[in-house]
């Protein structure tokens, strides 16, 4: 098994549809490298929620996912499901973020997720950092479009528990969701960690990769 590290980690990306698609698909991963990179700057943009309940979750959510990061968070008001109809304002703003970063490493949906939102944003990130490693989190749902992810990243128990607790504890708005359990959190973090060797793990899909072997 290669195992690539991210020894020079100083800056990453990390983008949402909707308030918790961060912290549900790489909230573990999230507060590993906020934990072995302190300091390191987390540029966090979600298409939907802004001046709502949600986007008050997702401010106190992502503060304690990146404990100890320079944390910037944007929270837009697109609406929830219309993506696709917005496009060219959704577009603007991942420019704007491009713009103003240069990351080691970009978190966002998967290319071929199911969900029209999620599914858009990951398309429109792949062209907007186009030199940079983009690893692409998965949320289950009753889609059932869960594939076979190309990247893992382990999870300490202690992590996979503590993303469990910040999930329940940080999004009361979800919690009428049939899917939105304990069960289903730590369940695919055990199927990704049994495929992984590891207890536990987030997995993501890499549309493109890049290496540099020869240093």
């Amino acid at each position: 098994m290669i195992r690539l590290g991210a020894g020079g980690l100083n800056r990453i990306v990390a983008v949402g549809a909707h308030c918790d698609d961060i912290a549900i698909g790489a909230g573990g991963t999230l507060l590993t490298l906020c934990r072995a990179h302190p300091g390191l700057r987390v540029d966090a943009l979600v298409l939907s929620g802004g001046g709502s309940e949600r986007e008050q979750e997702e401010r106190a959510a992502l503060a304690a996912f990146c404990p100890g990061a320079d944390l910037g968070l944007t929270v837009h008001k697109l609406p929830d499901g219309r993506l696709p109809a917005h496009w060219d304002e959704a577009k603007g703003t991942v420019e704007e973020l491009r713009a103003t970063t240069e990351p080691d490493l970009v978190l966002a949906p998967r290319t071929d997720d199911a969900h029209q939102d999620h599914r858009g944003l990951a398309k429109l990130m792949t062209t907007a950092f186009r030199d940079h490693l983009v690893l692409g989190y998965e949320i289950v749902k009753w889609d059932g479009d869960l594939g076979r992810p190309a990247a893992y990243q382990p999870l300490a128990p202690e992590i996979a528990e503590e993303k469990v607790r910040l999930l329940q504890e940080h999004y009361p708005s979800q919690q009428h969701r049939p899917w939105y359990d304990r069960e289903a959190f730590l369940g695919l973090a055990r199927i990704r960690g049994i495929e992984s060797n590891a207890r536990y793990a987030e997995a993501f899909a890499v549309t493109k990769l890049t290496l540099d072997l020869g240093e």
